[in-house]
């Protein structure tokens, strides 16, 4: 069973289940999910799916944050219950040992010394975790941290 054919049975569940946040979260997905493919002119594959999944996650995130700036944590607290749904969808995250043993790694690979070079330690450590769920941002600070000292 495909990604997308996972989300769409998932969603029917949970119009069964009277799971109002579930389904509305699922029916957003598929919606984001149905125009990238308008968009491409075709089926998306796995990979274009889970790219797709994380940047829905990354709005989401991007939105607790503008939330709590102006004190609406009621938004904030929906838009969490929407990553805990999406990111069930994705392959398991990278621990941030995972990510910093990458990021090592990467530094060594391209003998990075400086801030200068952090986009090709970013683009070794991206191809490291290829496949993982890792948030860009705790891979930017890491590599800021390496790079830094």
């Amino acid at each position: 069973m495909s990604l997308k054919e996972r989300i769409v049975s998932d969603m029917t569940a949970s119009m069964k289940a009277k799971d109002a946040a579930r389904t509305s979260t699922l029916r957003m997905v598929k919606a984001f999910v149905m125009n990238r493919e308008i968009d491409k002119g075709g089926e998306l594959t796995e990979e274009e799916m889970t790219k797709t999944l994380q940047s829905l996650v990354k709005q989401r995130r991007d939105s607790i944050e503008q939330y709590e700036k102006a004190g609406r944590q009621d938004l904030a607290d929906k838009e969490r219950a929407e990553i805990a749904v999406i990111e069930g969808y994705l392959p398991q995250a990278a621990s941030r040992e995972e990510i910093e043993q990458a990021v090592t790694a990467a530094v060594e690979e391209t003998g990075a010394t400086s801030m200068r070079e952090m986009g090709q330690v970013m683009k070794a450590v991206q191809s490291r975790l290829a496949g993982r769920n890792a948030d860009n941002r705790t891979v930017s600070e890491i590599v800021k941290a390496k790079l830094g000292n």
